[in-house]
């Protein structure tokens, strides 16, 4: 993708080629520049999270039930918010022998089912 833009960017320096006109800056009464653009956090639309296909939100419930059901209860997902699923996962990487591949497998997971 990068090298995509710096072809296009590339295409419009050469000698002799037509250069385009700068952009305009145009002003819309009552709307924020970047909310013209795309829906903020508050509007409850993620922007930076990818879309997870649902082979690998099992992929990830099947890693979840089968690691750590191995020393303990299984915990539902929403048992937990973000912010206190994080600290444990963390811990719990090592002690279940997961490496960072498997751990962000399960977390996106745990991530889906708190979105839903």
């Amino acid at each position: 993708m990068i090298a995509a833009f710096l072809a296009a960017c590339a295409s419009k320096h050469v000698a002799g080629a037509e250069q385009p006109a700068p952009p305009v800056a145009v002003e819309l009464e009552g709307v924020k520049e970047s909310s013209a653009l795309e829906p903020s956090p508050a509007e409850g639309v993620a922007t930076t999270e990818a879309v997870l296909t649902p082979e690998e939100i099992l992929n990830g419930k099947n890693l979840y039930e089968g690691h750590c059901a191995n020393c303990h209860k299984l915990f539902k997902p929403t048992d937990f918010t973000q912010k206190e699923w994080t600290p444990i996962l963390v811990r719990m990487q090592k002690k279940a022998r997961l490496d960072d591949s498997q751990m962000a497998t399960i977390t996106n997971y745990i991530s889906s089912e708190l979105n839903k």
